[in-house]
């Protein structure tokens, strides 16, 4: 029996089927990226590095290598979840909801204290472009003259 608007998804050989389907697309997408990447690195290095360093050219195998070692070293190959970079804020929000109302309130209390996070609080000012209030050696600056701390002499 087919409920009205359902989706009727077939037999588990029309599905087996379509998850075949789905891992080769996926399969050739990676190739293709590989080769394209393994490419560009390729040329781009050959174009560059033996002019600008006087180092050997490489062959299409060694940039793809370098394709691979440059996602191990910086990337790494790990499992893409959680929302993309703004997935703190769905945690958050989920953290939010199970706070008690004290708890919000003492959280937005210890926010005000944060520079440039709370609307109105210490250095909102700055933020936006503005000179607002700073607090006591913001910034690192020292307050006692270059003179004084012999900085600057014999240079």
């Amino acid at each position: 029996m087919k409920i009205l608007g359902s989706k009727d998804f077939g037999s588990e050989d029309e599905m087996r089927g379509f998850r075949m389907f789905k891992v080769l697309k996926i399969i050739v997408l990676v190739a293709l990226a590989l080769t394209v990447f393994g490419f560009v690195t390729e040329h781009l290095w050959n174009w560059l590095m033996p002019a600008i360093f006087g180092l050997k050219t490489i062959s299409f195998l060694q940039g793809l290598g370098l394709v691979v070692l440059s996602k191990i070293l910086l990337g790494g190959f790990h499992k893409h979840a959680g929302g993309g970079p703004r997935g703190w804020k769905r945690e958050m929000g989920e953290r939010w909801a199970r706070m008690t109302p004290e708890e919000r309130e003492k959280f937005r209390a210890g926010m005000k204290g944060r520079r440039g996070c709370w609307p109105g609080g210490e250095g909102w000012d700055a933020r936006r472009g503005g000179w607002g209030p700073r607090p006591e050696g913001w910034g690192g600056h020292s307050e006692t003259p270059a003179t004084e701390t012999n900085r600057g002499e014999g240079i």
